[in-house]
């Protein structure tokens, strides 16, 4: 029974690991670092809705992480202040989040279950949402993959080779949803950025090519996730905050190995 209850949680760590080590590449590529911590505070609402609704908290957080991208990204496309409008909404619905779970009637909720994850407690239903998750995520990048390249880094002529840059954005924002969605039961709300973020940072300073860098970010995903919940076993830490530790320690390496 222990030997399976590891294995669950590391598949589960390996899953989320690889959707967000690719995606990460955009993220940091679009600097949309704060973008993605927005939409991941309102998972918590999505969590309050899935409770209120009985919903699956996958559907719920989903659900919430693409209102959130759908409005930021309706603010960008309208001119306003953007750092401003992600700081606002960011932190309104991460309190938001907290103080509808609050008052909730009836239910003792776990609150650091959904802000730091637990990634020990998945059952094969859990993987299977998680591996299909991040099997969308994955093929819509692998599948879009040379115009959000184009959209990403070359903006003008992708519009003038035909493609529409605002459409890719809302392909990415759809993508970060689906990761938040899948991440929070691993490495929670408060942490699922990071995720995303060192991964693709570290791989950047090590890699001559976007492709090399999406494949060198979803390696050293995949080793966090492994190497974090080891050293959560080992040393009986949170596996959510473990995994980023072993980023964050990966992402310090390429730095000096790099100086980038």
């Amino acid at each position: 029974m222990f030997d399976a209850f590891l294995l669950r949680a590391a598949l589960a760590g390996l899953g989320t690991g690889l959707a967000a080590g690719l995606l990460g590449c955009f993220v940091v590529w679009r600097r949309m670092a704060y973008f993605g911590d927005a939409t991941a505070h309102a998972a918590i609402l999505g969590v309050a809705l899935s409770l209120v609704t009985n919903l699956p908290i996958f559907a719920g957080v989903l659900v919430m992480a693409l209102v959130m991208g759908l409005a930021l990204d309706r603010l960008d496309s309208r001119g306003h202040e953007v750092n401003t409008a992600l700081g606002v909404l960011a932190h309104s619905a991460l309190a938001l989040g907290l103080v509808a779970v609050a008052l909730l009637p009836g239910r003792q909720v776990n609150l650091d279950l959904y802000l730091f994850g637990d990634v020990l407690t998945v059952g094969w239903g859990d993987i299977a949402v998680i591996w299909g998750g991040a099997a969308v995520v994955i093929g819509l990048l692998w599948w879009f993959w040379s115009r959000l390249l184009a959209s990403t880094l070359t903006p003008d002529l992708a519009h003038a080779a035909g493609f529409d840059p605002r459409r890719d954005q809302r392909l990415l924002t759809l993508a970060i949803a689906c990761v938040v969605a899948v991440a929070i039961k691993v490495v929670g709300a408060l942490l699922i950025a990071a995720l995303l973020i060192m991964p693709a940072a570290a791989a950047r300073g090590l890699s001559r090519t976007p492709e090399a860098m999406a494949i060198l970010s979803m390696t050293i995903a995949g080793i966090a996730a492994v190497a974090g919940l080891w050293m959560a076993v080992w040393l009986d830490t949170p596996v959510g905050p473990s995994i980023v530790c072993v980023a964050a320690g990966i992402y310090l390496l390429s730095h000096l190995a790099t100086g980038r």
